[in-house]
């Protein structure tokens, strides 16, 4: 299944400028021509950061993982030239990495990658998102708490009347930040 799915988003990325839209039947991509990825609005899930058991030796600038390093102190953390910790708290995410493959477990490559927007990258990561002119809109939810059971690593964008803001889940409380 992961392989039909692996397929299908290299496909569509052959076309890059095409955009992606998940969870949306009509999409959006009239109106949002800037966009790479796009996600439907108020379906109250997010998208889930990697969970690293060790941080990459050389990662590209806006990099985003949940960094289980100390599965007991994860951590959400993107990559600036050095790594800076969107969490401000830990979180002990024993019980959820022990349902996370480890790179020895995976039936496929380790180096295998999707990459949207263009033909190739040599950004190292699972999802690559190449493009100079698009980006990626994050889930957008009215309010974490309507998320029944937020998974570690989960980011979203609350959209809320006073309360507009990025948010992140380390799998034991939300951190917030305003733009």
């Amino acid at each position: 299944m992961k392989k039909i799915i692996s397929g299908l988003l290299i496909v569509i990325t052959i076309f890059s400028s095409a955009q992606v839209i998940v969870g949306d039947a009509l999409g959006t991509a009239s109106v949002k021509t800037s966009v790479l990825l796009d996600f439907a609005p108020n379906q109250n899930k997010g998208i889930i950061l990697p969970y690293v058991r060790t941080l990459p030796t050389t990662p590209a600038e806006g990099t985003l993982i949940l960094d289980a390093t100390d599965p007991t102190k994860a951590r959400i953390k993107y990559y600036n030239g050095t790594w800076v910790d969107l969490s401000g708290q830990d979180a002990d995410v024993t019980t959820a990495l022990a349902t996370q493959p480890t790179v020895a477990q995976m039936a496929e490559g380790a180096g295998e990658k999707v990459i949207m927007g263009a033909a190739s990258s040599t950004a190292n990561g699972v999802l690559v998102l190449e493009s100079t002119t698009k980006s990626m809109v994050l889930p957008i939810v009215e309010d974490v708490r309507n998320i029944p059971t937020p998974s570690p690593g989960m980011m979203v964008y609350v959209n809320k009347t006073g309360a507009k803001r990025l948010a992140v889940f380390n799998g034991s409380k939300w951190s917030y930040w305003m733009p």
